[in-house]
């Protein structure tokens, strides 16, 4: 499985941008999509994550700001960003992670695209 993401940029704040990732390849039908982000100095975290049944995850604090789906057909993860704020600055990463049960899965990452808020 190969993961490509689009649509990073710069912004400023209290604007938006929408991010999508194509996964080529079969994915295991079991599986979650999801975007992470690490920025200067600090760990990588889940920003959003979405199954294949349609359940959501958000970070508690992009919650009510970012929007994430997913369209099964083309195997694409979208996040729709809004308000953004300048901690929201980082690079974004796609991860798709197959699971062959619930504690046991193939995890799979992009090449990571640069999102830079301005204040």
């Amino acid at each position: 499985v190969q993961l490509q993401a689009f649509g990073g940029g710069l912004v400023q704040a209290g604007g938006s941008l929408r991010l999508s990732c194509a996964a080529s390849g079969s994915i295991f039908s079991f599986n979650a999509m999801g975007w992470y982000r690490q920025a200067p100095g600090k760990q990588r975290k889940l920003v959003a994550s979405i199954t294949s049944s349609g359940n959501t995850n958000y970070a508690d604090s992009v919650k009510g700001r970012f929007t994430i789906s997913r369209d099964n057909a083309k195997n694409t993860v979208y996040v729709e960003m809004n308000s953004l704020k300048p901690e929201d600055t980082a690079v974004y990463y796609c991860n798709v992670r197959e699971y062959y049960s619930v504690l046991s899965y193939q995890e799979y990452w992009g090449q990571g695209t640069q999102v830079t808020v301005s204040s």
